[in-house]
């Protein structure tokens, strides 16, 4: 459980130096653009080594068992996050709805996840990341960081659609062997 808790904490604790533009500047004055990118990544993919080991090495530890309708609602909302996630990446008109495409999916992710599951290892990892997003978000909104979007053509958004359905079918088929829990059997 250390290794989770101590993962969380390099992971979010990185990713909320941007949301310090004071930081973030100082930083990138003293190691460049490059410089700060690559130690970013580098502390990042650590922080993420260590949440999936301290994850998967976790002892299982009831805090409250779930209703069985809860296992139900990643299902049926999973899918619009992952296709929040993509909308992230690919250029889409949702960008100009959902200002923080990313960030709405970790929320929504770790909102479904924490309904589902009940041990104490899911619950920290679920929380930590919910928090963070929201975090996240009402500092971008201070920071004004939202880009305003053009309009593009509609058939992207029918991609972004087609992408983040697809992610969920291969999330969904792969889940059990990638975290040890079948969705579907």
């Amino acid at each position: 459980m250390i290794a989770l808790l101590i993962g969380l904490v390099v992971f979010l604790g990185v990713h909320l130096v941007p949301t310090r533009p004071a930081l973030r500047g100082g930083l990138q004055d003293r190691l460049g653009q490059g410089g700060y990118k690559g130690l970013f990544s580098i502390v990042a993919a650590i922080g993420l080594v260590l949440i999936i080991w301290g994850k998967a090495e976790a002892p299982f530890i009831a805090i409250w068992n779930p209703p069985v309708w809860t296992r139900h609602v990643p299902l049926a909302l999973m899918p619009i996050a992952l296709i929040l996630l993509v909308a992230a990446y690919v250029p889409n008109n949702l960008r100009r709805v959902v200002k923080h495409p990313m960030l709405a999916a970790v929320k929504l992710w770790a909102l479904v996840h924490l309904l589902a599951n009940g041990d104490l290892a899911s619950m920290l990892l679920f929380a930590a990341f919910l928090a963070f997003a929201v975090v996240d978000v009402i500092s971008a909104k201070k920071r004004a960081t939202a880009p305003v979007r053009p309009r593009v053509n509609p058939m992207l958004d029918v991609l972004t659609v087609i992408i983040g359905l697809v992610a969920y079918m291969g999330l969904m088929h792969a889940h059990g062997h990638l975290f040890g829990v079948p969705v579907i059997a």
